[in-house]
């Protein structure tokens, strides 16, 4: 069953202001080491770092609840697996909040899609809870 479901669009216009900026101070609060590192390496960082920024908003916004707060911004992190695809990754609050919500007896599965298309970046995230078997 979908427990939540999260859309986030960036102007990564916005994120290459921020990084020319803010630099290393909007890095470390807004991302964790390893996506600091995956977003370096790439030729155009901020078009990644701006997919990641949208993929914490789609992914706080598939967590939400009528009484939740805010997430820490590197609470919620995104790493690729081999074949490239983005996973979410849950610590701190957010895992916390995934299992204030899950249903007793499921487990958790989170699907990621981020896209871009310079000046804009995408994400869409849905949280599911499947029955355990």
């Amino acid at each position: 069953m979908i427990l939540g479901i999260g859309t986030d669009i960036c102007d990564i216009r916005r994120i290459e202001k921020l990084l020319k900026e803010h630099g290393e101070r909007f890095k470390n609060k807004t991302y964790t080491p390893e996506e600091q590192a995956y977003c370096e390496s790439k030729a155009r960082p901020a078009m990644s770092y701006a997919k990641r920024f949208a993929a914490k908003e789609a992914v706080a916004k598939a967590l939400a609840t009528d009484s939740s707060g805010a997430l820490s911004w590197t609470d919620v992190s995104v790493k690729n697996d081999p074949s490239g695809r983005p996973q979410i990754m849950l610590t701190g609050g957010a895992d916390e909040r995934l299992q204030a919500i899950m249903p007793k007896a499921h487990k958790a599965k989170l699907q990621l899609s981020l896209s871009d298309d310079y000046p804009y970046a995408t994400a869409f995230a849905v949280v599911e809870a499947l029955k355990d078997t």
